[in-house]
């Protein structure tokens, strides 16, 4: 049936695959994925409706907070919904649209959520090493206009990657072995010349990604050299709590990208079901985690949400 579907008259179909060699366990597998999945939902909306609801939240730091849980909400919902019809009914054809589109929204807010990273960075870094200046340096007005420019720069650079591909043409074994639409997925099942899309991939995963880690790297350095200039310890702490919560975002965001990454690059002996499973990983383990990041860490937010769970 999967051969007819991909060699039909119709419009050019995908198969994706799910979890290769784990298909008898895809129910068992979808548990953690969907609670990964309601968890997230659960906590990055708590984020959206605290801060729209709470008149003192409404400040430049909880602005960029409400950014990043939009790209958490839009990244897992991107994946899961597609990869619970595969776990649960094995709905496994996906169209050429719908495979594309899934893949540009995809890296369109992994580009996003890279650049809220970039913005909190620098918001940090005005908040300890220029306090004074720091509500006529970042209003809401500019975050907001900071934000927009994000998304153009994702959208112009992503854009790409679908025309491109689109150009190419498929083998008659179009099998995905994965739950999405992935780019290096797609390019690997071609038959055409994939110099210029592999060229392009490496572009934006080293010399984007890597300019912006290496300007949180620049605006961290800068906060350390600050705070080390400070004489008193209780300053001292003070100064990095507020860097605290964006810390552990980031690590968690650094580690769950360095794995597939790796796998991807030197684990040609690892099993297809850890590469795919890894890939996973990345883009639901942060869209769940960071929203109780800062939950916990941030006693302003924690309070409000706190009360209205008070109320309930």
């Amino acid at each position: 049936m999967e051969a007819f579907n991909l060699t039909s008259s119709g419009p050019p179909m995908f198969i994706l695959n799910g979890i290769p060699g784990l298909e008898a366990a895809h129910i068992w597998i979808s548990i953690p994925f969907s609670t990964f999945y309601i968890i997230s939902l659960l906590g990055n909306f708590t984020v959206l409706f605290v801060v729209a609801k709470e008149q003192t939240l409404h400040k430049p730091m909880y602005l960029l907070l409400c950014m990043l849980a939009l790209t958490d909400i839009g990244t897992s919902t991107c994946i899961m919904p597609k990869a619970l019809c595969i776990f649960w009914f094995s709905f496994k054809g996906i169209t050429m649209d719908g495979c594309l589109t899934q893949m540009f929204f995809i890296y369109m807010l992994a580009l996003m959520h890279s650049a809220v990273l970039v913005t909190m960075g620098f918001d940090r870094y005005i908040a300890i090493c220029d306090p004074l200046r720091y509500a006529t340096i970042l209003t809401n007005a500019r975050i907001a206009k900071l934000g927009l420019l994000g998304l153009v720069r994702a959208v112009l650079l992503v854009l790409p990657m679908p025309l491109l591909l689109r150009r190419l043409p498929f083998c008659a074994n179009r099998i995905i072995p994965q739950t999405y639409c992935g780019y290096l997925a797609l390019v690997k099942i071609s038959c055409g010349d994939t110099v210029i899309n592999r060229m392009y991939g490496l572009v934006i995963t080293f010399v984007i990604m890597g300019s912006d880690l290496t300007l949180i790297g620049l605006f961290y350095g800068l906060i350390i050299r600050a705070v080390l200039r400070i004489s008193s310890k209780k300053a001292h702490q003070k100064a990095l709590n507020t860097c605290t919560a964006h810390i552990c975002v980031m690590v968690i965001s650094c580690v769950t990208s360095l794995f597939p990454a790796l796998t991807n690059g030197f684990g040609q002996g690892i099993a297809a079901h850890i590469h795919v499973l890894l890939a996973n990983l990345y883009l639901l383990l942060p869209s769940m985690l960071n929203p109780i990041i800062y939950g916990v860490k941030t006693k302003e937010l924690r309070d409000k949400v706190g009360k209205y769970i008070c109320k309930m």
